[in-house]
């Protein structure tokens, strides 16, 4: 891992991946500053992260679907000059049909997976460029490359968070501000249950521990890796995804339709 001593923002840190996040990176050296809406829960975790690591955690109760609480915690990311890292950790799935879903809370998932995470980035990214280093790391999923596979408004709000993560790191490119996107599977957390799938119900076989899971993330940003899926074995098979996605780029806009469309 990227030892740049300061703090470290990690949205979602009540529990699951983002309390993994905040033990890990506590460990490695980081101060934290934890956000999450459950404050009690939150509270519970910070304190027992401080106690076992010594490290300054602050806790910061938030509710990311809240337009005036994101402008409070982007606030306070632009203004403390220690931050170095910021996990946009925090988001909800859901695992039912579009057509049997309800419309306000796909707005929500929305306000949370998309508008919150930009948001959170562009508070931190200019202070970032300004010191010439920090880490930006999103957590996306596998389902935006795979949106078929779950609810299709979950999918595509992953799909944001990967595009923003590739467009970002381009823009980011002559600095020393690192872009990681992470793209989970199925993985052993309360998100299923709120997502209305328990992960009992899945075949065992696709459900990774979240320990696992954070740590290999974090062995992706030790490897300076833009994105990392800990669960795909061959790594050849992301890496033919995306030269072919490159390689079509180019061809996607011209002066003229393709034949295919022209008149006869």
């Amino acid at each position: 891992m990227q030892k740049m001593l300061g703090k470290a923002v990690i949205t979602g840190a009540s529990s699951g991946i983002g309390a993994l996040y905040a033990d890990r990176l506590a460990r490695s050296g980081y101060d934290l500053i934890l956000v999450a809406r459950n404050g009690d829960r939150l509270r519970r975790v910070a304190a027992t992260i401080q106690e076992q690591t010594g490290r300054t955690v602050e806790a910061v109760t938030a509710d990311l679907t809240v337009v005036d609480d994101v402008a409070r915690v982007a606030a306070q990311i632009a203004d403390d000059p220690r931050i170095t890292m910021l996990v946009n950790n925090a988001g909800v799935g859901a695992t039912a049909p579009l057509l049997q879903s309800d419309a306000r809370a796909m707005s929500t998932m929305i306000a949370l997976n998309v508008e919150a995470l930009m948001r959170l980035t562009y508070a931190a990214v200019p202070a970032f460029v300004d010191r010439n280093a920090g880490t930006i790391i999103n957590i996306a999923s596998i389902v935006a490359v795979a949106p078929e596979r779950l609810n299709g408004v979950y999918g595509g709000t992953k799909a944001f968070v990967l595009a923003f993560s590739q467009s970002l790191r381009q823009e980011l490119a002559d600095t020393n501000v690192h872009v990681q996107v992470v793209l989970p599977g199925a993985t052993a957390t309360d998100f299923w249950d709120i997502a209305g799938l328990p992960v009992q119900h899945l075949p065992q076989e696709i459900v990774m521990p979240a320990d696992a899971l954070v740590d290999a993330a974090l062995m992706g940003l030790a490897r300076n890796e833009f994105v990392t899926i800990p669960s795909l074995h061959d790594v050849g098979e992301w890496d033919a995804y995306e030269a072919a996605r490159q390689a079509m780029a180019d061809n996607l806009s011209t002066s003229k339709p393709a034949a295919r469309y022209q008149s006869f």
